[in-house]
């Protein structure tokens, strides 16, 4: 969100899934959709089919790459210097989109005197891409009509994830592939209410609709209409609050639906910092391994089917949920343990349903001002923005950009001048393999929702190897390893994939209980998002010795 939102004003895809159907090129950068966001890799296949190429940057040869008609094998923590060479090409290729650049962008100039020196043969001497590879995806995007380009945590989970996402929407201002109909830039994200999360002001710098805190203009509405003044100053991000309960700043912690005790990186640490708080209170549908740390549990009804109101997708569609059941229990609608809380805190919160609650958004909010509760239930989801009831915009943003008035235009869009930055835990003897964490088709996460149950087709968890490494270490499929990080170690089962080449292993998170890839994750994080390096860490692989005299 935050790199989006720096270019173009608002922390959201730029396209709708059905335009994506419509591209001539997709690339997956970092993202194995096929895996981790099936829904939307039904939109590929069908571009696929409709004649689209679909391009796969990824350090492994994952299930998306295995439909692509090329792959970049990347190495990991690399994104920026492929983007940069890639840029340098178009530039030097005379395939820059001249209009474009003139009427909606600045900083043009400096930017292109930054990629200067990321030649093809630097790129691929970096990146590990072959040079012709470069090239050729340089060529294929910035000449196709329409491409698309996706990204998920691939991208975004390292120590310098906005810098790869800015990298990622400079090639867009480039070639013009922003502002059209099937051209665009989309995060697809983990889950089905992330992008609702952010734009109901869930990050510490913005208020609902993306509004800055620091905007007296905006601020006044809020505090108007709640009748209390709201604070100017930037808050902090969840990396921002580990920090402070370091300084024993933090004392006291409100977490909702989230699993820090096992999400975080270097999670060991997290776990002896969320101990020793004075007050933990957590809210959630599941007793998770925070709830279990925590002072008091507040059983919550955030299930889809217990309760009423919106969630928000990855192409900015919000949608309604609507109550099928009561919650079972002790449990209450979340709306409602906030507004007791609220209650026994001296505020007297008045709303007679969720609509109300709905409808204060929209008075604050002007990107949602349009979608009415009849709305949303009459055209089955609205993607924001959405100024007025009576209009319905284009399923894309910022085709104002393209506007020949420069008024319509507004706000030109940057070019971003970062420098590649490789992962801050460097490969040595004692740690000489690049762990890389992502997901799996069937599971969710850290395991809460879909862990607990067997099937034929799970896998679990494993440390997945190249096929030269098990042989160069002599493991062999399902043989328990220990695998070792400058944090901890976690004793797993090999899976050899011939996805993965020398040097690269793979985890995921989502079963904890079994194995904690987190022990192993390191918590350098971006300052400016505040995401951890999960896709970067030091690891080695010792084999387990049978005692003198044992077998089997």
């Amino acid at each position: 969100m935050v790199g989006l939102a720096t270019v173009f004003g608002a922390g959201g895809g730029t396209s709708s899934y059905e335009e994506a159907e419509s591209a001539d090129l997709i690339v997956m950068w970092g993202s194995n959709a096929r895996n981790a966001h099936p829904i939307f890799f039904h939109h590929v296949l069908q571009a696929i089919h409709n004649g689209a190429k679909l391009y796969a940057v990824d350090p492994r040869r994952s299930e998306t790459a295995q439909f692509a008609d090329r792959w970049l094998g990347i190495h990991v923590g690399t994104d920026i210097a492929l983007a940069h060479t890639i840029a340098r090409e178009i530039i030097h290729a005379g395939l820059t989109n001249d209009d474009f650049i003139a009427r909606a962008t600045t900083g043009f100039d400096e930017f292109a005197a930054s990629v200067e020196s990321w030649t093809l043969e630097r790129g691929e001497a970096v990146t590990g891409v072959p040079a012709e590879a470069i090239r050729d995806l340089a060529h294929t995007y910035a000449t196709a009509n329409a491409a698309q380009l996706c990204w998920t945590l691939g991208i975004t989970e390292h120590h310098n994830g906005v810098d790869n996402v800015l990298s990622l929407c400079n090639l867009a201002l480039l070639t013009g592939q922003v502002g059209r109909y099937g051209a665009g830039l989309t995060p697809l994200r983990g889950q089905n209410n992330v992008q609702g999360g952010g734009d109901m002001g869930a990050l510490p710098n913005k208020l609902p609709g993306f509004q800055d805190v620091v905007d007296d203009e905006a601020r006044a509405k809020f505090d108007t209409e709640w009748g209390v003044a709201t604070p100017a100053e930037t808050g902090w991000h969840l990396t921002q609050m580990f920090e402070a309960m370091e300084r024993d700043e933090l004392k006291a912690l409100f977490v909702i639906g989230e699993n820090p005790a096992q999400s975080e990186a270097d999670v060991s640490h997290a776990i002896d910092l969320l101990s020793s708080r004075d007050h933990l209170v957590v809210l959630d549908i599941y007793l998770t391994k925070t709830a279990e740390l925590a002072d008091v549990v507040l059983p919550g009804s955030a299930s889809w089917c217990e309760s009423d109101g919106t969630v928000t997708n990855s192409e900015r569609r919000v949608q309604r949920v609507r109550k099928a059941l009561d919650p079972p229990g002790d449990a209450r609608d979340d709306v409602w343990i906030l507004l007791e809380l609220a209650k026994r805190l001296g505020h007297e919160w008045h709303y007679d349903d969720h609509e109300q609650i709905w409808d204060e958004l929209r008075r604050l909010s002007p990107m949602h001002a349009g979608m009415s509760w009849a709305r949303l239930d009459e055209l089955g989801g609205i993607q924001w923005p959405c100024f007025s009831e009576d209009t319905v915009e284009p399923p894309y943003l910022h085709g104002r950009l393209w506007a020949d008035d420069p008024a319509e235009r507004g706000r030109p869009a940057p070019f971003s001048v970062v420098e590649h930055d490789p992962p801050v835990e460097e490969l040595s003897d004692a740690f000489p393999l690049r762990l890389t964490t992502g997901r799996r088709l069937d599971s969710y996460n850290t395991g809460v929702q879909s862990g607990g149950y067997r099937s034929p087709n799970r896998i679990g968890e494993t440390i997945d190897v190249s096929p030269e490494d098990a042989e160069a270490m002599q493991l062999a499929d399902g043989e328990v390893v220990r695998v070792s990080s400058a944090r901890g170690s976690v004793d797993a089962p090999v899976r050899i994939d011939d996805g993965l080449r020398p040097g690269l292993v793979f985890m995921t998170m989502h079963f904890p209980d079994e194995v904690d890839v987190n022990q192993l994750t390191i918590d350098a994080t971006d300052p400016k998002a505040g995401t951890a390096e999960f896709k970067a860490c030091a690891v080695r692989i010792d084999k387990f010795v049978a005692p003198v005299g044992v077998s089997g």
